[in-house]
């Protein structure tokens, strides 16, 4: 990267890295007053029906919870830093709720990379055609495609995807992330592990049962993106600097690389990011009906059992993923926008 380019995008970074620490501050603490503010409290999650105000009031003082509020926030502060998030209540009783997140979070990962991937190669091709075939039957199509893919919720699609293509015709797996073979655990990613031991059986079981929530978690970016796309290239065609291309006699190809996608990828780039962030929404219920094993399946578990330490886990890790996913996005913005570097 020339110089006069790095130095102005490392101040960016920089500026970027203090206030995505800002959000995760106030993310963190927002999350522990809405924790404390639930029915019941910790106290009661963990003893149960059996408390009784001696009970309570021991627990409490173990918990510190008898301290004030802010000394309270200090020490849950100090607790997330060193990854102590104390034992699970509900999800999986008595494991510390910290592990649950990291054997839990490969598989949200997978799902949640390749949900992205199918929308992104979709989408963007898809989108750049419509716009290029403006009012035609293709174009018409995949408007309403889109629409369907926004209107029609999550949970349905995936339940309508697991009927046919598991239950009635057999096709793909009805639910988990991988068949019974007796395979190698490197990572927790089931399909890298695969292709590292070279158990390509095991990569192919973990693709399959991929297949099916993946579809349907990618249903609202696919149509997110397919309209930005399509929205960017035609505020793009509509340009001086394309027909003047066009005018000059360039070829297709350098017109469609050199000055359509390029300058339509800008707004992309930033709907990608965020919806990599709301996947997480659609993941609770995609792994709910499938019964996929991830961090979006605890989460529901979490909220249903009372499991405060797993949520607060769960919540604070996955707001933390969204800021860092958004902050890349951010940088990849300011490296092929130089104007955003000095906003």
């Amino acid at each position: 990267m020339p110089k006069e380019v790095c130095g102005p995008v490392l101040r960016y970074i920089i500026r970027r890295l203090l206030q995505m620490s800002g959000v995760i501050v106030v993310l963190s603490l927002l999350l522990f007053l809405w924790l404390r503010s639930l029915p019941g409290g910790t106290v009661s999650a963990i003893l149960g029906e059996r408390a009784t105000p001696e009970s309570r009031a021991r627990l409490e003082k173990a918990l510190g919870l008898d301290e004030p509020i802010y000394l309270q926030y200090f020490r849950f502060v100090g607790r997330a830093l060193r990854g102590e998030f104390g034992a699970s209540t509900g999800v999986l009783p008595g494991r510390d709720a910290f592990d649950i997140f990291l054997t839990r979070f490969p598989a949200t990962i997978e799902l949640s990379f390749l949900a992205i991937l199918i929308a992104v190669v979709v989408a963007i091709p898809l989108g750049y055609v419509a716009a290029r075939s403006r009012g035609g039957w293709l174009d018409n199509a995949s408007v309403v495609a889109s629409l369907i893919g926004v209107a029609v919720p999550v949970f349905f699609l995936a339940f309508l995807l697991k009927y046919f293509f598991a239950i009635k015709w057999g096709l793909l797996p009805v639910s988990g992330r991988q068949e019974s073979l007796g395979c190698t655990r490197v990572t927790g990613f089931f399909v890298l592990d695969g292709l590292l031991t070279r158990e390509f059986d095991c990569s192919w079981s973990a693709l399959r049962h991929l297949i099916l929530p993946a579809f349907a978690l990618a249903s609202i970016p696919f149509a997110v993106v397919f309209r930005i796309t399509r929205a960017a290239v035609l505020d793009v065609l509509d340009e001086d600097y394309v027909r003047t291309a066009e005018a000059k006699g360039l070829t297709k190809q350098v017109i469609r690389g050199r000055h359509v996608l390029r300058n339509a990828m800008l707004p992309v780039v930033t709907t990608i990011g965020l919806q990599v962030g709301a996947l997480l929404a659609g993941a609770v219920l995609t792994e709910k009906v499938f019964a996929f094993g991830g961090i979006g399946e605890a989460l529901a578990i979490a909220f249903q059992m009372r499991d405060y330490s797993v949520l607060q886990v769960l919540i604070l890790m996955a707001a933390t993923v969204f800021v860092v996913v958004n902050l890349l996005v951010d940088i990849s913005y300011a490296v092929i926008d130089p104007r955003v570097r000095t906003r």
